[in-house]
C-alpha cells in the first residue's frame, strides 16, 4: 500500500476504527466470559455483545491494541510504513513521520507490531526441502569493548537459520533450479546440540529433508526429520546446497546494519521476526498491510 492509497482509504480515526471492526468480525469473535462466538454490534456503545451471556467486548479488547492509548490511525500508519517499505524503517524515522513527541512510545509500538508478526510466524513449520545453517550477528556493546568476530565472541549472537526451498524445472532450459520458499530465524542461547534440536523440533516438519554442513551441533537432526544430508562447508556448497539460506543471512545482516545499525541482543529476535515476516510475504504486494492487521487483530484469550 502506498502513502497516497493509505490517506485515501484511511483519512481519519473513524475510518480506521470501522475497518478494524470489520476485520475482527471477519476473523471471528470469542466471548471472554463464556467462549460463545456469536455476537451482535451495539452501534451506540461501539461494542459487541455476546448473544449468550450478554458480556460486552470493546473494539480493542483481547487484541494487541488493548492496552494502548494511541489513536488507531497512528497504529495503522506505523504498520503501513513498516510493511510498504522494502528496506524497513527505523524508530527515529517512524517518530518523525508520525509527528510523535516521545521516541520510547514509538519504539514500543514498533516492537508490539514485531511481536504480532512473530506470533504469526510461529503458527507455521517448514516442510519439504530445508536448508539449515547458523549465523553470528553483531549486537550492540559498550564502545570501549574490543570485539572479535565469529563463534564464542561476546559481541555476537548465534542465530539458527532455516530456509525452505522447492526444486523447480526451468521450462525453457530444462535445468533444475531452486526457488526460495519460506524462512525461519531463531536466536539461540548457546552453541550446544540441544539448542539446535529444540529449534528443529519446533520449526521444521518431521517429514522434511534437511541440508546442512558438518557441524557437530547438527548430529541429532536426523532423529527429528525424514532425511538429513550433510556436506562439508566450501565455496561450492555455499552456492549450491546452502545457496538460499546464505542469501537470507547476508540480506538480514545488511538490513540490520543499514537501517538499525546496532541492536541489543535481547531485542534481536524481534527484529528477525520482522525480517522473516516481510521476506516470507515479499510477493504479497498491497496485501501485506492487510495481513499485518489480521496479525494484530488476533484474540489472545
Amino acid at each position: 500500500m502506498s502513502i497516497l492509497n493509505f490517506v485515501e482509504k484511511f483519512p481519519d480515526e473513524h475510518s480506521c476504527r470501522e475497518h478494524f471492526r470489520l476485520q475482527r468480525e471477519e476473523a471471528g469473535l470469542k466471548c471472554k466470559k463464556c467462549g460463545c462466538q456469536k455476537h451482535y454490534w451495539l452501534k451506540a456503545k461501539y461494542q459487541w455483545q455476546c448473544s449468550s451471556c450478554k458480556f460486552r467486548t470493546c473494539l480493542r479488547s483481547g487484541t494487541t491494541f488493548q492496552s494502548s492509548k494511541l489513536p488507531l490511525r497512528k497504529w495503522y500508519l506505523a504498520m503501513a510504513l513498516m510493511t510498504m517499505t522494502k528496506k524497513g524503517i527505523s524508530a527515529k524515522e517512524m517518530q518523525r513521520q508520525l509527528d510523535h513527541s516521545r521516541y520510547e512510545t514509538v519504539w514500543k509500538m514498533m516492537h508490539t507490531i514485531r511481536a504480532a508478526m512473530g506470533n504469526r510466524e510461529n503458527l507455521y513449520k517448514l516442510t519439504g526441502m530445508v536448508e539449515f545453517d547458523e549465523a553470528y550477528i553483531k549486537q550492540s556493546t559498550p564502545k570501549d569493548t574490543e570485539l572479535k568476530r565469529g563463534k564464542g565472541s561476546k559481541g555476537v549472537k548465534n542465530v539458527a537459520v532455516a530456509g525452505q526451498s522447492t526444486p523447480l524445472e526451468d521450462i525453457k532450459t530444462g535445468k533444475k533450479s531452486k526457488h526460495f520458499g519460506y524462512l525461519k530465524m531463531k536466536v539461540l542461547a548457546g552453541h550446544e546440540a540441544s539448542q539446535i534440536d529444540d529449534m528443529v523440533m519446533e520449526n521444521i516438519d518431521e517429514k522434511s529433508i534437511v541440508f546442512s554442513d558438518l557441524s557437530k551441533s547438527y548430529i541429532n537432526i536426523k532423529d527429528y526429520v525424514d532425511i538429513h544430508y550433510q556436506e562439508k562447508s566450501s565455496v561450492e556448497s555455499a552456492k549450491t546446497t546452502l545457496q538460499w539460506v546464505h542469501i537470507a543471512i547476508s540480506n538480514a545482516k545488511r538490513w540490520i546494519l543499514g537501517i538499525h545499525h546496532k541492536i541489543k541482543g535481547k531485542y534481536l529476535q524481534a527484529y528477525l521476526d520482522e525480517f522473516c515476516y516481510k521476506t516470507n510475504r515479499k510477493y504479497f504486494g498491497d496485501r501485506l498491510f492487510d495481513r499485518a492487521i489480521i496479525a494484530m487483530a488476533k484474540i489472545y484469550w
